[in-house]
């Protein structure tokens, strides 16, 4: 007997071509809701840098100034040295969920590359 073996890399499930439509349709859709929520989240975390850096001046010269806070959409009175952790707070959290949404794009992204490259998919020539 021979002890060299041959692997199989397991074909992919035989799909109907409507199945392969709808899942290339999802993983489409999927990678857009994706990426415009990544773009809407880098928007935001761009209004708070715009914002900190405007308290962070009054924070240095006056901190006991006042400002006013949108918080479940019932503006709020508060300091400006009681705003700004908050705000920092936010922002952090924001670009963790920007980092955790962009790491399930590259994965949902090689996922799409994989089915393509099963399922031999390819781009219609333009013309």
């Amino acid at each position: 007997m021979s002890a060299t073996k041959k692997s199989k890399v397991p074909s992919p499930p035989q799909l109907s071509d409507q199945e392969i439509q709808q899942n290339f349709s999802r993983f489409q859709s999927d990678l857009q809701n994706l990426a415009a929520k990544i773009g809407e989240l880098e928007q935001e975390a761009e209004e708070h840098l715009l914002v900190l850096s405007t308290l962070n001046e009054a924070l240095a010269e006056e901190p006991e100034r006042k400002c006013f806070r949108l918080i479940g959409g019932v503006l709020v009175e508060r300091t400006v040295k009681d705003v700004v952790p908050a705000l920092q707070t936010n922002r952090d959290g924001i670009r963790n969920v920007i980092t955790s949404l962009a790491e399930q794009y590259k994965s949902k992204e090689a996922d799409f590359e994989k089915f393509k490259r099963d399922y031999q998919i390819r781009p219609a020539p333009k013309g």
